[in-house]
């Protein structure tokens, strides 16, 4: 890992940006965080726009994050941003629009093609740079996955057994292959569901939840549309998080 950049917020909090290999992406550490009292992690997953559109919705949450004592990351995911673009995906996204322009219904191969190359190589880009966040002196765990792709969360909650918590965002098509790994998750999950999300099929949101085999699992619903996420649900997935990583 490497820092490229280093600024000081207005509230004290430290935001680093750095590449890992040929990943961008940037860490926010609270004030309060040193050596001798590391700072709980957060891995903030960023919608596939690119972390420079991303920017304020981020960085809004890792501020709120910081004030309760917790380290927020984030990395540009696969294809997005200024990484390399993938044809096959980018030829899904072209399909999916002109399945959902025409009214259609968008197949699983479509579905399919969009998101489990994403999650595929996603997965193990995260894994790698919690390996390089965890090797800094401030930060320690435990850690938490907060937002972005459903389906990148479900399989990290599978598969990296760093990660104590999640709160996942219910705001994407899933993978039927997907809710087979959904009964293999058990950390504790707090799932949030935009009820008139125009983008996303409710009833496989609500049947993903339903998968999940954790004991301790939390469905937030909320009226309004895909960006409509009131303040009180993010208040709760906070409260959330404090339950769970301090």
């Amino acid at each position: 890992m490497h820092f490229t950049s280093e600024q000081r917020l207005d509230d004290g909090v430290l935001e680093r940006e750095f590449i890992l290999g040929e990943i961008p992406g940037i860490l926010w550490t609270p004030a309060s965080a040193s050596t001798s009292a590391p700072a709980p992690l957060i891995l903030l997953s960023p919608p596939p726009l690119g972390l420079r559109k991303a920017y304020p919705r981020l960085v809004a949450r890792a501020r709120r994050s910081a004030a309760d004592g917790f380290a927020t990351a984030t990395i540009e995911l696969p294809g997005s941003g200024d990484r390399p673009r993938w044809p096959a995906a980018e030829q899904a996204l072209a399909d999916l629009r002109r399945a959902m322009e025409a009214g259609e219904p968008v197949s699983d191969e479509i579905i399919d093609a969009l998101i489990l190359p994403l999650v595929d190589k996603a997965v193990p880009e995260w894994q790698a740079a919690l390996d390089a966040l965890l090797s800094l002196p401030e930060i320690g765990g435990p850690v938490g996955y907060s937002r972005g792709v459903i389906s990148i969360g479900t399989r990290l909650a599978v598969v990296e057994p760093r990660i104590s918590a999640a709160v996942l965002f219910a705001g994407s098509f899933v993978p039927r292959s997907m809710f087979e790994e959904a009964r293999q998750v058990t950390i504790p999950l707090h799932v949030l569901l935009q009820w008139d999300d125009e983008g996303n099929d409710r009833q496989a949101a609500l049947d993903l939840f339903d998968a999940f085999g954790s004991k301790e699992k939390t469905l937030h619903a909320n009226m309004g549309g895909h960006t409509g996420v009131p303040q009180l649900a993010a208040d709760a997935a906070a409260q959330f998080f404090t339950r769970h990583l301090k």
